[in-house]
């Protein structure tokens, strides 16, 4: 196989098509990530066929003619592939030759999953006997794909690292996900999966008058403001505005059902606001505020329902509520992202997590250093 570079359209009539496409990997995604440099690859198989795809993001080391290169939730290739040596060689060769020292990726390659009966027993059984510091790895998945294992294994004897994140945490993305699948499912029969008291504080939102509205960029101000209060009270760092108008311009330019605002109001006043994003038949939540008033409202259900309705209609498979940690201990800070998410009734996935592969070991050893002393 060979890797070049595809043109902007070549790239979108491919990964348009392929299962396991991801924003991240969209032309879209690049023009969000503006202190990066990208390039849009394709791989083409002996046919000059295009048989798989990757959005790759560069970061130059200060002082140096070296390159730090990205692949988020990518590359898009047959994961499935009994030889996956023969898809990373040429993006080897390519790569050497646009001087990076050091490769980046997050295969979009679900290694386990648990189901919200499996999770809420055993979070019972954790409570009954006041066990401390229990994680998803303590619990044994329902599902274990067996591929997944083979492509760590594969990527391992290739000299691919894995890094091991914190909480379930890497250092960019979430290795672990909480997924609601929607195929074959009607709303009701998704509603009747929640929690008793998710579907009652939905309901009870609708009937004190809470209305869940899309929005438009004019109202993307709004969206950031309450960020910078939710940013303040669970203290996080939050980006500049820009940033959110950059990736809402970008997204939607690309695809009108790409990126939604969604604002839930109670008599005009802004109770939450949310930033979904749609493709490849999955719907991902990707931001949410939320105001530190009128919280007996519900509005975070209410708002939460009416995106899942939307990923429905739009024919989503999945909606995928994103991150959470790895926690199975309700004095952990972090639990409380898995207790929301519990209540709306999928399944929690580990991915196969963060990769790094050395192209200039010393180099790269030196970065990983300057990185962990930051």
């Amino acid at each position: 196989m060979q890797v070049e570079v595809v043109s902007r359209e070549d790239y979108l009539s491919f990964i348009e098509k392929q299962p396991l496409g991801n924003f991240m990997q969209y032309p879209s995604w690049a023009e969000v990530k503006t202190e990066w440099k990208s390039d849009l690859l394709g791989w083409f198989d002996t046919e000059g066929q295009m048989a798989g795809c990757a959005l790759v993001l560069y970061r130059k080391l200060p002082g140096l003619n070296k390159y730090l290169a990205y692949l988020p939730r990518g590359p898009v290739i047959d994961w499935e592939s009994k030889n996956i040596g023969e898809w990373f060689a040429p993006l080897f060769e390519f790569l050497r030759r646009r001087n990076v020292f050091s490769i980046k990726m997050e295969p979009p390659v679900v290694r386990a999953k648990w189901k919200t009966p499996t999770i809420k027993s055993y979070l019972k059984e954790v409570r009954d006997h006041g066990l401390k510091g229990k994680t998803f790895r303590d619990l044994g998945p329902d599902e274990v794909d067996a591929r997944a294992e083979y492509v760590q294994q594969e990527l391992t004897a290739m000299g691919w690292k894995k890094k091991e994140g914190e909480g379930g945490f890497s250092a960019i993305q979430p290795q672990y996900v909480f997924r609601l699948p929607l195929q074959g499912r009607t709303l009701d029969e998704i509603f009747a999966g929640f929690h008793s008291n998710w579907r009652r504080n939905v309901r009870k939102s609708e009937k004190q008058g809470v209305e869940v509205t899309e929005g438009g960029l004019e109202e993307l101000p709004e969206f950031y403001d309450l960020l910078k209060v939710t940013a303040e009270r669970d203290k996080f760092a939050v980006r500049s505005y820009s940033y959110f108008e950059t990736m809402y311009k970008a997204l939607k330019k690309e695809d009108p059902n790409r990126i939604r605002l969604y604002l839930a109001r109670y008599e005009n006043q802004l109770l939450a606001s949310t930033l979904a994003i749609h493709s490849n038949g999955h719907t991902w939540y990707l931001y949410g505020a939320s105001s530190n008033e009128m919280r007996e409202k519900m509005p975070n259900h209410a708002i939460q329902w009416r995106m899942i309705q939307d990923a429905h209609e739009l024919g989503a498979h999945t909606y995928d509520f994103r991150g959470i940690s790895d926690a199975l201990d309700e004095s952990e800070p972090l639990y409380g992202l898995l207790r929301f998410k519990l209540g709306f009734g999928g399944e929690a996935c580990e991915l196969i997590g963060e990769w790094d592969y050395p192209l200039q070991p010393i180099l790269h050893w030196a970065f990983d250093m300057y990185m962990k002393k930051r």
